[in-house]
């Protein structure tokens, strides 16, 4: 039997997918009690958000960083999917008419699209607290400890300071001319902040010195800004029938972006910078590492 780091990356990335979005078909079946009304089209609606494919990057991150440390289990894909469940009701609310006004996610229908805007919005809602129960359960580390830091974690990546601050920054920036510094801050909160979080809890569940915690962190960041400089070049070259969703919105809607500052070219450059830097960060964890260093390159080439 291979162990787990002789398996191919894309082979790794999909078991892991699979383990995840089992785990999140558990965790967001409720039973309702006996005689209690129990609103059946928002769990439906939740587990269309979420149970639609998807490649589970944010999750691999926590379960893979984990990994590093030799520690796996229950408690770590629980804190991998309560990401994950972020991350979801992200995509709900972007998609939404008042946001990006989307009709396709992963070449289906969007959420508001398949039911309404208004279930739409409170499954989103739902998704984002039921991460949060997910965290605080005693079946995700017997530490409270370690449960208080692992929900810290998530809501300052996910909140006003995070996630929801810079999709704030995104809307005020349109038709704004924006310089790169304010394009950094800008993406680092929207895209790359989740993403340094499933860095982050893998390194606070497996208890991680500072330093290799900061180190973590570091590398977060860089395939947080990798993630969106490809993501950036794909809104120009690639269809809406490869990224099942719909292309050239950015420019469209006069959003700040690095293609449109730099240019292609130079944002390829620097992607692959980041890809080095996420390299060299991970030195010290040794071959461990490996398939950390496959992410780079995952999330680089997607561009390519």
């Amino acid at each position: 039997m291979l162990s787990t780091s002789q398996i191919p990356f894309k082979d790794r990335l999909k078991d892991v997918a699979k383990v995840v979005e089992g785990d999140l078909k558990a965790l967001l079946t409720f039973t309702p009690p006996k005689g209690i009304s129990w609103p059946d089209r928002l769990f439906e609606a939740m587990r269309y958000a979420s149970l639609n494919g998807g490649k589970r990057v944010r999750p691999f991150l926590v379960i893979e960083t984990a990994r590093l440390f030799n520690v796996e289990g229950e408690g770590v894909r629980r804190a991998a999917a309560a990401l994950e469940c972020i991350h979801c009701y992200s995509l709900v609310h972007d998609d939404l008419p008042a946001m990006d006004d989307d009709d396709l996610r992963r070449g289906v229908p969007t959420t508001h699209k398949k039911f309404d805007e208004a279930t739409a919005i409170l499954a989103g809602d739902g998704l984002l607290t039921e991460a949060f129960v997910i965290l605080a359960s005693p079946k995700t580390h017997e530490d409270a400890k370690i449960r208080s830091e692992l929900v810290s974690c998530l809501a300052q990546a996910a909140g006003a300071i995070g996630m929801v601050g810079g999709q704030m920054l995104d809307i005020a920036a349109e038709n704004e001319e924006k310089n790169e510094q304010e394009i950094r801050t800008l993406q680092a909160m929207k895209t790359g902040a989740l993403l340094r979080a499933g860095v982050e809890m893998g390194a606070i569940i497996s208890g991680a010195t500072n330093e290799e915690r900061a180190r973590l962190i570091r590398f977060g960041e860089v395939i947080g800004l990798a993630f969106q400089l490809a993501d950036d070049l794909l809104d120009v070259i690639a269809d809406a029938e490869t990224m099942g969703k719909a292309t050239g919105k950015d420019a469209e809607q006069g959003k700040a972006t690095f293609v449109g500052l730099h240019g292609v070219e130079d944002v390829r450059n620097l992607l692959r910078e980041q890809v080095k830097e996420a390299e060299e960060l991970l030195i010290p964890f040794g071959d461990k590492a490996a398939t950390l260093k496959e992410m780079a390159h995952f999330i680089a080439n997607r561009a390519y």
